[in-house]
């Protein structure tokens, strides 16, 4: 059985994301850049699941060590999972994908990053309890 788990960053009052993209992307601050690199750190040598749009952000280094597959909406979440027994996978985000994942996910490691402004995608603390029951 995989071990699923999730990460991510969000801003002082659970913002996830601007237009398609992280709020304070390009940020140069140390604890941004600090938490782009612990993301890259952390997932090495093991499974990223994500919809095109975050898959599409990856840049090409990590793609060596690491798998990363491109999901759909059309994709149960078994029948993803199945595709990696006895690994690390780390679904990769967006409200829609955690809205779908989030009962199978059993660890998340999010970041408060001291940003608060402006959002279009929040975090939603309800992932936290889903259930694989979907209860």
């Amino acid at each position: 059985m995989a071990d699923i788990r999730a990460m991510c960053a969000i801003g002082l009052r659970g913002q996830l994301g601007l237009n398609g993209r992280l709020p304070w992307e390009g940020n140069k601050g140390r604890e941004f850049v600090a938490d782009v690199a612990r993301f890259f750190e952390v997932t090495r040598g093991h499974v990223i699941i994500a919809g095109p749009t975050t898959i599409a952000s990856i840049p090409p280094f990590a793609h060596e060590d690491r798998t990363i597959c491109e999901i759909r909406s059309t994709h149960h979440p078994d029948e993803v999972l199945a595709w990696f027994p006895d690994r690390v996978v780390y679904v990769g985000g967006g409200p829609p994908v955690w809205d779908t994942y989030a009962p199978y996910i059993r660890h998340w490691d999010i970041t408060r990053l001291p940003y608060d402004g402006e959002a279009d995608r929040w975090f939603d603390p309800a992932w936290l309890v889903a259930s694989e029951t979907g209860e």
